[in-house]
């Protein structure tokens, strides 16, 4: 029997914000051990909390980026759950009013075409609410110490529909669901800091059938490659218990993603009581629109429209759009090259294969748009080799040289002087008379042992383009 996998995903992402969500004090990672704590974040008698409009409108922004429909009033509510991670033994969350609701993520389908841009589909969300993470726990030699410096960092939950059907989708969903937060500068999403966890829920069915089986939550998944990974071993192993004439118990496993492994981690009830209600110390939020405009405004275009807008304006391959398009700042930094005249498929070839080489700060004095292009205008024109184009390039990047004065001194300029040229394509004429009996009997490939003649005679500074006109001219003249 064929079985078809059902999985959704629970996706936190911490909001890039200067302080913490319902207080001043800073917001960040690296910071020695419980510094970036005050009397709220520790939940000290007679604090009240007061909210981080800045991380909010970091969540309406993802909500108008992903089509959400965005509350008209929302509000918050205590979760409460007793744990040492959490010091005032509850949370600051949203329960059944978030902020958004609805809404899709784009991706695209493992294995599409890569020609042109097909085989996308959208996986639907539930909700995406806001809350306040909560403390790390360490565990070492037996011991469990609490760092409360993450405590209170403004999270965004985004919740999606169980529409995902295999690992590989996952992984789609969530290296789209990552550009985009990049894109919009609400989080580095770095699942090594903690900035972007993920829980998965995932199920197996006959295939063809619409009831849900029993889910499974995976916990520990801290790549995006080992979510992919962990789903996959998950579903393979739920169909071996059903085929073995098993039952799949509702339970909490941890992955392992170096031995590639799971473990039971605790049987899981049907639902949990948080016992949620109201914040009594926080008023509800109306987001009127005026509100939303201003944030619609400064929204970015987002990644998959981008790569769309790459193929139509510039004709730009997808192996070349594929490379530029999931960073923001190189996509950005193509583009001035472009707005500064450097043909598109010129300068982006040349930002993949040669800039992306050197790991660049692009905003670095050497990699100044405006100078790059001036070298590119010059390649563009013919007036260097392409297999000058490593080497004049070592030299932008080391010195601070003006690329003109970089060909110079190395003798690399092509020659296009016609005199010149037209003296060493009739020497080539002379030299090659087979492939001038060839040429004319139509094999195409035979001027290339004259273009080859004149290459070496000019010790490889004759432009090609020119070569190449002056010999078909000469040998449709004397034919």
């Amino acid at each position: 029997m064929q079985y078809e996998a059902v999985i959704g995903l629970e996706v936190h992402v911490q909001v890039k914000t200067r302080s913490k969500m319902f207080t001043r004090v800073a917001a960040g990672f690296g910071a020695p051990p419980n510094t970036l704590t005050d009397p709220v974040v520790l939940a000290l008698p007679g604090v009240l909390p007061v909210m981080n409009k800045a991380a909010l409108d970091a969540v309406i922004k993802v909500g108008l980026m992903l089509g959400c429909e965005i509350a008209p009033v929302c509000k918050w509510d205590r979760k409460n759950y007793f744990y040492p991670d959490s010091p005032k033994n509850y949370q600051i969350s949203q329960y059944d009013q978030p902020v958004c609701r609805g809404g899709a993520v784009e991706i695209e389908l493992p294995g599409a075409s890569r020609n042109i841009m097909g085989g996308h589909q959208k996986i639907p969300l539930t909700r995406i609410h806001l809350e306040e993470d909560v403390g790390k726990l360490n565990h070492a030699g037996g011991e469990s110490l609490i760092d409360y410096n993450r405590a209170g960092t403004p999270l965004m939950e985004i919740v999606s529909e169980p529409a995902i059907h295999s690992a590989e989708e996952a992984f789609a969903y969530l290296t789209a669901l990552k550009m985009i937060m990049i894109y919009g500068d609400i989080s580095d999403c770095d699942m090594e800091k903690g900035q972007m966890r993920c829980d998965a829920n995932v199920s197996i069915r006959p295939a063809g059938a619409t009831t849900l089986g029993t889910k499974v939550e995976l916990k520990n998944l801290n790549s995006i490659s080992f979510v992919r990974d962990g789903l996959a071993h998950e579903i393979k192993r739920q169909t071996a218990v059903v085929e073995a004439g098993g039952t799949i118990v509702q339970e909490t496993r941890d992955y392992d993603g170096q031995t590639g492994t799971s473990q039971s981690l605790r049987s899981k009830e049907m639902a949990h009581d948080y016992r949620y209600f109201p914040d009594p110390d926080l008023m509800p939020v109306k987001v009127d629109a005026q509100w939303k405009t201003a944030l619609q405004a400064g929204l970015p275009e987002l990644p998959f429209d981008k790569q769309r807008r790459f193929f139509a304006e510039y004709q730009l391959p997808y192996t070349i759009t594929s490379v530029l398009v999931p960073d923001r700042e190189l996509s950005d930094y193509f583009e001035q090259l472009v707005k500064n005249g450097s043909d598109p498929l010129f300068a982006a070839n040349w930002v993949v294969n040669q800039l992306l080489r050197e790991k660049p700060d692009l905003k670095s004095e050497r990699l100044r748009p405006a100078r790059v292009t001036d070298f590119l205008l010059i390649y563009q024109k013919g007036a260097i080799s392409s297999s000058a184009v490593t080497t004049v390039s070592a030299g932008i990047f080391k010195t601070d040289e003006e690329p003109a004065a970089i060909i110079g001194r190395m003798g690399l300029w092509q020659s296009t002087d016609t005199d010149e040229l037209e003296r060493w394509c009739v020497e080539a004429i002379a030299a090659n008379p087979k492939s001038v009996v060839d040429f004319r009997a139509g094999k195409e490939n035979a001027i290339n042992a004259m273009k080859g003649f004149v290459m070496k005679q000019s010790k490889g500074r004759a432009n090609p383009r020119l070569v190449d006109e002056i010999l078909r001219r000469k040998l449709a003249a004397t034919g």
